[in-house]
């Protein structure tokens, strides 16, 4: 299902939900600082950059272009830590770790609506994006419960069974360079 919005097109799962795609985007491969941008909807708080996907877009393609536009960051790509549901806003967003390899002065939203970023560690990240962005929040307890189970090997946490079965699979995952 398809809905027109002004500026895009948005999509939904059989259940109804809009479909997103969103990335962890990490200074580098230890995943100690995030990149968060500042919320076009509630100025002075922060957010973790993602969007809706659109007709027949992978979620992969999805979160990268995503963070290019909101965060004006390009590196590779990583593993998927997992589908999360906000029921209050019925949305589904795929999350996947993005390693920054390359950051734009100038990027869409920067120049069109004024989006700051900023690096914050782990611990602060979870902390600011708690009391208004919880479902964000839990990104990160899904990137620690994913660190302390691989010994250091990088992970695909995927949704087993069918797509939005609450349950985590682990499978080995290979990265792949996106620009």
């Amino acid at each position: 299902m398809m809905k027109i919005k002004s500026n895009q097109t948005r999509t939904y799962d059989g259940d109804g939900y809009k479909k997103r795609a969103a990335c962890l985007c990490f200074r580098n491969e230890s995943e100690e600082e995030v990149l968060l941008v500042s919320s076009i909807r509630h100025p002075g708080k922060w957010i973790v950059p993602g969007g809706g996907m659109e007709p027949e877009e992978e979620p992969n393609v999805a979160a990268v272009r995503e963070v290019c536009e909101e965060a004006g960051v390009k590196g590779t790509l990583g593993r998927l830590l997992g589908i999360f549901e906000n029921t209050d806003r019925k949305h589904r967003t795929y999350v996947y770790v993005l390693i920054v390899t390359e950051m734009l002065e100038d990027w869409e939203d920067s120049v069109t609506i004024g989006r700051k970023r900023e690096w914050f560690n782990t611990q602060d990240a979870r902390r600011v994006l708690q009391c208004h962005k919880p479902v964000q929040a839990s990104y990160f307890e899904a990137l620690q419960q994913g660190s302390l189970s691989s010994n250091g090997t990088p992970l695909v946490t995927m949704i087993g069974g069918e797509e939005h079965s609450p349950t985590y699979n682990i499978n080995q995952s290979s990265r792949s360079s996106i620009r």
